[in-house]
């Protein structure tokens, strides 16, 4: 059986630099009816493994270790052997949520990761944080953008580790080099597509940011 895309949406705290806000967060499982990749580990351990429904976990990815998108990850670990795996220009971040459990490998630019038969091949995107990544998967015609790219627009740049000019450069040469007709899977919020947003990005991009 094909690769399919299960969507979760868990609800908790974003915390950084002294600030904290009520945030709902969107959890990708891709995979079969086997085995299956968790894409952000947000919130909710136990209704990510009750998302899961008995598959093997191979994997919980990180887009980027802002709290929200990493706090369940231990547990969820913890409840079913699969690594955590970031980029290693996140480690700052993840140690100010977990500072006494490390994750257990390193994401980096062009790695292809593999689940079900298919294919995700991580682009390094940083500027909504320093290690951020998105995760392309061709056949699925999806990129997982975590924190990167929104409907409407790039993800949040006004916080420590991140920059604004840094993320349109990651997202004019990583993203808009992607199908226009690819689904952009979120973060937080609605799902949009490449084509969508590049008229609006395109013209950031010419204006010099």
């Amino acid at each position: 059986m094909a690769a399919r895309i299960d969507h979760l949406v868990t609800s908790g705290t974003f915390a950084l630099d002294g600030g904290e806000w009520d945030v709902d967060n969107n959890v990708w499982i891709v995979g079969d009816d086997t085995e299956a990749v968790v894409i952000d580990a947000a919130h909710d351990a136990a209704a990510i493994e009750a998302a899961l429904g008995g598959r093997t976990l191979r994997a919980i990815i990180c887009t980027h270790a802002h709290n929200d998108h990493i706090d369940a990850a231990p547990a969820l670990a913890d409840a079913t052997g699969a690594p955590i795996l970031l980029h290693p220009d996140d480690l700052p971040l993840w140690k100010q949520t977990h500072p006494d459990r490390a994750p257990d490998g390193a994401l980096a630019d062009g790695q292809e990761l593999e689940v079900a038969g298919t294919r995700l091949t991580v682009l390094h995107t940083p500027g909504h944080a320093p290690g951020a990544v998105c995760l392309h998967a061709p056949e699925l015609g999806t990129v997982f953008t975590g924190d990167t790219l929104f409907q409407g627009g790039p993800g949040a740049t006004g916080r420590s580790f991140s920059h604004f000019p840094t993320i349109i450069d990651s997202i004019r040469d990583r993203l808009l080099a992607l199908p226009p007709e690819t689904a952009v899977r979120t973060g937080h919020g609605d799902s949009t597509t490449i084509g969508a947003e590049a008229p609006q990005l395109e013209d950031w991009i010419a204006r010099g940011h």
